[in-house]
């Protein structure tokens, strides 16, 4: 079974993907911040992380920039889902190693599932 990491401060969405993605087939692993989201990473070792960017306690650039940085964690790919929509945070989020910039209000939880499942088939290659 596939372990995804959720990084997310928002405990709704979390329970909302999280139900959607275990329907799925999926395993998954919650956390309400960066720090935790990072410790979670190095002893979970996820197949997969979504991640937000606006986190307490570590910002989720900082977050990525981490996880793409450390030899255990660097070759999981990481979706960003975010309301951050500028340009900028975009090309950051890209540049430090995210697979996918996903805007929250411009997806729905099912599209949300569907890049999650596209993200893990391309990793299995």
């Amino acid at each position: 079974m596939k372990k995804i990491l959720f990084i997310e401060d928002e405990s709704a969405l979390q329970k909302t993907f999280g139900e959607v993605l275990k329907q799925e087939g999926y395993e998954m692993i919650s956390a309400l911040d960066g720090e935790t989201g990072l410790r979670l990473a190095k002893s979970k070792k996820p197949d997969l992380i979504l991640l937000d960017l606006i986190l307490p306690n570590v910002h989720g650039f900082e977050v990525l920039k981490q996880l793409k940085e450390a030899g255990e964690t660097k070759k999981i790919p990481i979706i960003v889902l975010t309301n951050l929509e500028k340009i900028g945070d975009v090309e950051k989020a890209i540049e430090l190693g995210a697979t996918t910039y996903l805007v929250k209000a411009q997806y729905s939880l099912q599209e949300v599932v569907e890049k999650v499942k596209k993200a893990l088939s391309e990793n299995n290659q």
